[in-house]
């Protein structure tokens, strides 16, 4: 009798199957070597989601995570300097930047961490035990558990990249901690340069070089709660110190704002990348060695090719003018001259009879009428890349009334800066590609979520 139970217990389950999870995303499903999840700051599947943001309307927390683009343009614009090497930290430099963050671990045994992933910097610290003034205690990396883990002294060859590297001014270097400081939105950080292992999807960095937090001044309700992972250009980033791994390449796909588990991916190295994407050149900028430049050369709004000044466009080594993909920036910023032609023939196509602001954007208009007006297209033209931003990525809605707004805004007037930014909601749900020895990018339409 209980073989017979068994028997049709068996059968029954075959008959009727698993529950159904196809369509349950978890946020600890297993990815392929060399790949990461990239999760949204505020989405479920980010340890560090805040809720009074996460339960608040889509447009209310865009506005919210846009309002902190000024530091982030003001941190952009404070790179242009005479320096030709980027350090791993640069004085007094405001970073708001966390808005994607990737699963990694550190350590050995490894301990899993969130990382702020930012193109633009080449910064790379973490928040340790021991630091008695961090304000996120709970989410600490802990060194006195890690057997790999060493401080870095003075005589190391990254430690000379280090602008504010103060304990190595005099004396035996060898015998000397490389410390340096930096500045982060309200808050100041003191870090030890330091080395561990590093492990990336399936794939283990040794040693790994990061800056170690041990203490912080100003409250440091601005940082991020674990740390952050530069992907930018210079000599000390990610992308350098795995350049016998991963040669240079690197995608990333950010989710949607509006996806249930906001989850994306990170691919490192040329293995798996998508083929047939389209290329435009990645131009380098030796007085911003971090930043990704492309060359745009025109918007297009609808079937209508503005007609503006080259100067707002051209790529200039020498001002740092020009156009870079950027992480860390939620909505794209144009110079004031180039946004003001794009808004005003985005105005003409789209005929609403009243436009509004809310926040940093400065055409909102009501969808309400007779379905809402039409609403032209944007394209981004790049040398031999023509990229058209479907809706999700030109407007931003609101849940709560028919309301919708243009997704860009210009450069805020306090922020002398010459450099227009594609930023995060713009390549939302897209791969982007960027292959550093072959000096291009590559861009593609891809479901992230």
């Amino acid at each position: 009798m209980a073989v017979l139970l068994q028997t049709i217990f068996l059968f029954v389950f075959l008959l009727i199957g698993c529950p159904k999870t196809t369509a349950i995303h978890t946020c600890n499903s297993p990815t392929p070597s060399s790949t990461i999840p990239i999760f949204h700051i505020y989405g479920k599947c980010s340890p560090f989601n805040i809720p009074t943001l996460r339960n608040s309307s889509w447009l209310q927390t865009v506005i919210t995570m846009a309002e902190r683009d000024i530091s982030r343009l003001a941190y952009l614009s404070s790179l242009l300097s005479t320096h030709t090497n980027a350090p791993i930290s640069s004085g007094k430099q405001l970073m708001q930047t966390a808005n994607y963050v990737v699963r990694v671990r550190l350590g050995s045994p490894p301990q899993t961490m969130f990382m702020v992933l930012d193109t633009s910097s080449d910064s790379a610290w973490i928040q340790c035990s021991g630091c008695q003034t961090c304000p996120f205690r709970n989410t600490m990396f802990s060194t006195e558990n890690s057997f790999t883990y060493t401080t870095m002294d003075c005589s190391s060859p990254l430690c000379s990249l280090l602008r504010g590297a103060t304990q190595c001014t005099s004396g035996e270097s060898s015998q000397r901690y490389c410390t340096f400081s930096q500045s982060y939105g309200d808050s100041t950080f003191s870090a030890c340069l330091s080395a561990d292992d590093l492990t990336l999807g399936s794939d283990v960095v040794e040693n790994y070089a990061f800056g170690c937090i041990n203490s912080v001044t100003g409250g440091g309700n601005s940082m991020p709660k674990q740390g952050l992972l530069g992907m930018g250009r210079g000599p000390t980033s990610l992308l350098s110190q795995t350049e016998w791994l991963y040669r240079g390449v690197f995608s990333y796909c950010f989710p949607s704002f509006t996806s249930y588990f906001f989850s994306g991916s990170l691919r490192l190295g040329r293995v798996g990348q998508r083929s047939k994407m389209a290329t435009t050149p990645l131009l380098y900028n030796p007085r911003r060695p971090s930043l990704y430049y492309v060359n745009l050369t025109g918007i297009s709004v609808g079937r209508t090719f503005l007609d503006v000044e080259q100067d707002f466009l051209k790529f200039d080594p020498s001002t740092g003018a020009g156009t870079i993909i950027d992480s860390g920036t939620v909505i794209s910023r144009l110079v004031t001259p180039l946004y003001n032609a794009v808004r005003d023939e985005f105005r003409y196509q789209v005929g609403a009879t009243e436009y509004t602001s809310l926040g940093a954007f400065d055409t909102c208009f009501s969808t309400e009428k007779d379905g809402g007006p039409m609403t032209p297209k944007l394209t981004l033209h790049f040398t031999g890349l023509n990229l058209v931003l479907p809706m999700e990525n030109t407007l931003i809605h609101s849940t709560g009334r028919p309301l919708a707004c243009l997704a860009m805004a210009a450069s805020p007037d306090n922020v002398n800066s010459v450099l227009n930014v594609i930023a995060n909601l713009q390549q939302q749900n897209h791969r982007v590609l960027f292959d550093v020895p072959n000096s291009r990018v590559d861009i593609v339409r891809e479901l992230c979520s």
